[in-house]
């Protein structure tokens, strides 16, 4: 059965569509890799089974490359393949427009924060 979109955000959605998929996208787009024990520091609101579950459906659309190292204990890091790093530009639109966002809710009063990934809160 062939699947119909009916505007091409609707099939961008579906790939990098969800909660943490654009999180670990962008964490991945500022870092060459990373791994798992990092993904958990740097997305503390995550459990390990949807990281894990999260980063395998990356996996399988072939935007987010697994290496495993035959060491003990095994280390295992992940990277965007080059399908994956096209999305760049939009990361980096997503990522700006959220720290402005949060510069707005500021200004309105709002009590928020963006922790930046090296722990400073801005």
């Amino acid at each position: 059965m062939q699947k119909t979109y009916n505007i091409g955000v609707e099939a961008t959605i579906e790939v990098i569509g969800g909660k943490w998929k654009p999180v670990i996208l962008c964490h991945l787009n500022h870092h060459a890799t990373i791994r798992t024990n990092e993904f958990r520091r740097l997305i503390p609101g995550i459990s390990q089974k949807m990281l894990t579950s999260q980063l395998r459906e990356l996996e399988q659309v072939g935007l987010v490359k697994r290496t495993v190292y035959n060491e003990v204990p095994p280390r295992v890091e992940y990277s965007l393949t080059e399908y994956g790093k096209e999305l760049e530009p939009v990361l980096n639109v997503l990522c700006t427009w959220g720290e402005n966002h949060i510069e707005k809710r500021i200004l309105d009063g709002e009590d928020v924060c963006l922790i930046k990934s090296d722990n400073e809160i801005a």
